[in-house]
C-alpha cells in the first residue's frame, strides 16, 4: 500500500510489504532512483465523496474521519467502503440506500 510520496526525489514510503518469502514488512522506504514505474491497481474509494453525498440527506449531521477510513452519520451510523457497518434502523437503511445508489454511480451503472 503506499503511505507517502517525497515530491522532491520520488522515494514512496511503502505500507505492508510482502517480501519474496512472503513476510510482511510494515514499511519500507524506496530511493526515487529506484523506482521505475507507478501504477494503480484499482481507483481508490471517494470516501469524501460519499460524505458530501450523505451531507446533502443529512445536513450537519455528518462526520468524515478520513484518515481512519470511515463516516459518522448522526453519531450513530458508522459507514466505510464497504456500506454501514455499525448502526441500524431506519437512518442505517437510509444511509445504506445513498451508499448503494453512490456505489453504483460510481461503477458507472
Amino acid at each position: 500500500m503506499l503511505i507517502g510520496v517525497n515530491p522532491d526525489n520520488l522515494s514512496l514510503v511503502l505500507g505492508d510489504a510482502v517480501d519474496p518469502d512472503g513476510k510482511i514488512i510494515p514499511r519500507v522506504v524506496l530511493s526515487g532512483g529506484t523506482v521505475a514505474q507507478i501504477l494503480s491497481v484499482e481507483k481508490a474509494f471517494d470516501l469524501k465523496g460519499l460524505a458530501e453525498r450523505l451531507e446533502r440527506v443529512f445536513p450537519r449531521m455528518v462526520k468524515l474521519y478520513d484518515k481512519e477510513g470511515f463516516i459518522w452519520v448522526m453519531d450513530r451510523v458508522k459507514v466505510t467502503e464497504n456500506g454501514v457497518v455499525e448502526g441500524s434502523g431506519p437512518a442505517a437503511e437510509r444511509v445504506e440506500r445513498v451508499y448503494t445508489q453512490f456505489m453504483r454511480e460510481a461503477k458507472g451503472e
